[in-house]
């Protein structure tokens, strides 16, 4: 072939919707014998030459051929050579615009159950992190400055909840996806007494499209993929990040297991955190993605245009790219070793315990901003002094505000994290109902 005849070729990447392709038609042709549009023998012949066809493409013996330019064309030429004429009556009352519109959404429904499948996997991940570290004391960051020592377990729970909420995404991606187009023909419906509702239900479909210009036109469905898989992204991007400043030398939070840690060409002694740093990197593609599917949309009037057809290679990337991480992340949270005594040592450092103590003086009386600027004074003394502001001793805090007394230098750590006894705060006794949360939450999606 030339190169022009390559132009509009994509059976070298649209051939991953067989199994839909292959299931629309079975049922499709069902349906045309139920109605009596074509005979029972048809239907039966039509289905077992596909399902030869499946098993050819599944033991990679099918002979593809580029000319016929897609998936749909490939499969239909082949049936012909399987059964003969018979499968001409495959395309009674569709096109291919009805056909692949329903395919995609049926990729995509399969795609959505998978990519939530993989997410309560990284959800459990973090969920078993947390419980083994349910009163591991952590600096907490604001500005990557230390703020506030808080547990690892509500650190990590944060994550389980960003997780949760791509999960709702993608469950009503799911639900935008499960309308079935077929039936509604290249643009106008057809004129064969068609029971959609029945192919509806056997593909697993919650409804039929209400217009039949729109069905074929519509790749919403496809945007709320890309839009759901785009946000999850940046959340396991933002999560990659943290493992790359926690193992390092720097932070030396966590130790990340060998298999998801790569050494260097020239340094011998590096053990790099690449998978970490790859996810992060790979969350750009998909931003891509989601703003090409757009840029193509824009301009299109209705109803069926050719540019539909780049739909699909930006699509199946972001789904390769997004589950492939998802799964990546899961192992990596999964098999790390948190260095709890190096985590406990740096929340000690960095005034951590600056806002307790003005808390301490405005249960004293004294209004908050007012003790702002007493800790803010003592903080700048303790660093000049080489210490840390809770290290202070009781005649020292007295040069700042008379309200002090011994029963400050019972202020610790410990103290600051269960103070924060509020629905959502990080206190040992909050963070348990946390988890205990968490787990039902998932036991919860487990039983719907």
């Amino acid at each position: 072939m030339q190169p022009h005849d390559l132009y509009t070729v994509s059976i070298h990447y649209d051939r991953r919707l067989y199994r839909e392709d292959i299931r629309g038609s079975i049922a499709h042709a069902q349906m045309l014998a139920k109605q009596g549009i074509i005979t029972d023998d048809d239907a039966n012949a039509i289905r077992r030459g596909l399902l030869d066809i499946q098993q050819e493409i599944e033991a990679e013996t099918f002979p593809w051929r580029p000319e016929l330019e897609d998936i749909h064309m490939n499969v239909e030429a082949r049936l012909k050579e399987k059964i003969g004429d018979v499968a001409g009556k495959l395309h009674t009352a569709r096109s291919r615009n009805d056909q692949v519109a329903t395919d995609m959404r049926l990729f995509a429904m399969k795609t959505c159950d998978e990519a939530i499948k993989h997410t309560t996997e990284l959800q459990l991940a973090l969920l078993h992190q947390a419980r083994q570290h349910a009163s591991t004391i952590m600096p907490g960051y604001t500005h990557l400055q230390r703020a506030q020592p808080v547990l690892l377990a509500h650190h990590l729970l944060a994550y389980f909840h960003m997780l949760q909420r791509d999960k709702q995404r993608f469950q009503q991606c799911r639900r935008a996806a499960a309308v079935l187009p077929l039936g509604s023909g290249a643009l106008a419906g057809l004129p064969y007494p068609l029971d959609r509702q029945s192919v509806a239900v056997e593909l697993g479909f919650d409804d039929i499209s209400p217009n039949s210009m729109d069905a074929v036109a519509d790749r919403d469905f496809l945007l709320e993929f890309h839009a759901a898989a785009a946000i999850c992204m940046m959340h396991l991007s933002r999560l990659g990040e943290e493992l790359v400043l926690w193992s390092s030398q720097e932070f030396a939070f966590i130790t990340l297991a060998e298999q998801y840690a790569t050494g260097s060409s020239i340094m011998p002694q590096k053990r790099n955190p690449d998978f970490a740093e790859i996810g992060r990197g790979k969350t750009g593609r998909v931003y891509g993605h989601l703003l090409a599917l757009l840029t193509t949309l824009k301009g299109l009037p209705l109803t069926y245009n050719r540019d539909l057809q780049e739909d699909k290679e930006g699509f199946f990337d972001t789904v390769d790219t997004l589950l492939s991480t998802l799964q990546v992340f899961a192992g990596m949270i999964g098999t790390m070793t948190v260095n709890a005594d190096r985590m406990y040592d740096a929340a000690q450092t960095g005034n951590m315990l600056a806002t307790d103590l003005a808390d301490y003086l405005v249960a004293r009386g004294m209004p908050f901003r007012e003790a702002h600027g007493v800790l803010r004074r003592a903080s700048r003394y303790a660093l000049e002094n080489a210490k840390e502001v809770h290290q202070l001793t009781l005649e020292e805090y007295r040069r700042f505000s008379p309200l002090f007394d011994e029963n400050v230098l019972k202020i610790t750590l410990e103290g600051s994290v269960e103070s924060r006894d509020l629905p959502g705060g990080s206190a040992p006794n909050r963070v348990g109902d946390a988890l205990r949360e968490a787990q039902k939450i998932l036991e919860t999606a487990d039983d719907s």
